[in-house]
């Protein structure tokens, strides 16, 4: 299993203007990669295995690249390819795209170190500080918040310097499968101990147990983040008070990102810790935002983020994740299976063929449980939530705030 730690970075002046440095060779490096690709014939272009091989050359030709650590600058020939792939597949899923850009001195902001070229030293630093070596730029001292396992494999380390001004190290983490918990057993899997999630914006998720958890509220977040906007938008462009005005823009939008992602966080350990199997919608969250309405409410709630959190965690704490089918999950009827077209602004759901009524969230999270039993191969449990669903507006619906996942990082058993 792959997975990484993230670190605050504090490198002294002299090997901060080193990182920008290298940033910078790294960035013209990518270009060239990508001017040498496009200059090629379409039926002979470049692999990464070719211009690989033709980095010996370029560094002779253009000694600046030569100040570039080996497996540094192969990294960034795979950055350039790995983007070429991902553009790709994009275009195969009928996607309009165009070609890679040139990147400018704003858009590349990190480098990584694959294999070597790096060193790690826990024991010079004191108070939960540490210090990694980058060859040819020097010792980088970091926040050591989280040591890293024994039993795990440093693949690769990357510094990055956010649009805060502010720098950053991650390391690529990869740990044996034998040292992870084991999923419960499809056959063995305890079907009363599974839960389906349906995700919204009202409530930010809905179980099919009868649990809903708020949504947090931003709204003072992107009250601030209007006005110092409207401050940036009076400096002049390219001087220093715009700069100074721009970090404070990114550092407004760093506070909501890391706002959502640490109680999206808590969110998904608490259900891989206390469910067998949770099953949730596979959503197209892309062409949702593309559609009318609410669509800052729906990048906000970054659904695809909650569901990436979702499946990591499965493998770290033993539970299995299943994305299921989303069309249909609100209109059809958790009881009987009959399609009801309801309208956004229509909450409750009341099936005109068997009676059977219940919140229109309650309803498709049930119906998310039981596509997900499908999708394993499992019969419908004896006990069904159809059967044990609680009402919205009676006293044991279990409505939990953002503030108590906040405080306590848990739900309500």
């Amino acid at each position: 299993m792959e997975y990484s730690h993230r670190y605050r970075a504090y490198p002294t002046q002299e090997v901060a203007e080193r990182l920008e440095h290298h940033l910078d060779v790294h960035r013209q490096l990518y270009n060239h990669v990508r001017w040498d690709y496009e200059q090629a014939p379409e039926d002979d272009k470049p692999s990464e295995y070719d211009q690989n091989n033709r980095l010996t050359d370029w560094k002779q030709r253009w000694p600046v690249f030569g100040e570039l650590h080996s497996k540094a600058a192969q990294a960034t020939v795979a950055r350039f390819h790995r983007n070429l792939s991902n553009l790709r597949k994009k275009k195969e899923k009928g996607y309009n795209v165009g070609r890679l850009k040139r990147q400018a001195l704003s858009d590349y902001r990190s480098v990584t170190y694959n294999q070597s070229g790096f060193d790690l030293d826990e024991k010079r630093g004191h108070d939960k500080y540490a210090y990694v070596r980058f060859s040819k730029i020097g010792w980088v001292k970091i926040r050591y918040s989280r040591p890293i396992p024994d039993h795990v494999t440093i693949k690769e380390v990357t510094f990055k310097k956010e649009t805060t001004g502010e720098w950053f190290v991650s390391f690529g983490l990869e740990t044996d499968d034998t040292n992870l918990p084991e999923n419960p057993d499809v056959d063995s899997l305890n079907t009363s101990n599974s839960v389906g999630i349906d995700l919204g914006i009202q409530n930010y998720i809905h179980t099919s147990d009868g649990k809903t958890v708020d949504w947090l509220d931003l709204e003072d977040d992107y009250k601030r983040l209007r006005r110092e906007q409207r401050k940036l938008s009076r400096k002049q462009k390219g001087s220093n008070n715009y700069e100074k005005q721009r970090r404070k823009v990114a550092k407004v939008k760093r506070h909501i990102k890391r706002k959502v992602l640490d109680y999206q966080h808590k969110i998904t350990t608490c259900l891989v810790r206390e469910y067998d199997a949770v099953f949730v919608e596979d959503l197209n969250v892309q062409s949702m935002i593309r559609g009318d309405g609410n669509a800052r409410n729906k990048q906000d709630a970054a659904w695809r983020q909650f569901i990436t959190l979702l499946e990591y965690k499965a493998d770290l704490y033993g539970c299995h994740v299943v994305q299921v089918e989303a069309r249909g999950t609100t209109k059809e009827c958790a009881s009987c299976g009959v399609e009801t077209a309801k309208p956004i602004w229509v909450r409750e759901h009341s099936c005109p063929s068997c009676g059977f009524e219940t919140d229109r969230d309650a309803n498709a999270a049930m119906n998310v449980l039981k596509r997900g039993f499908s999708e394993l191969g499992l019969g419908w449990p004896e006990s069904t939530p159809v059967e044990t669903v609680t009402a919205t507006d009676t006293p044991d619906f279990q409505r939990v705030s953002a503030s108590h996942v906040l405080e306590t990082g848990s739900l309500p058993s």
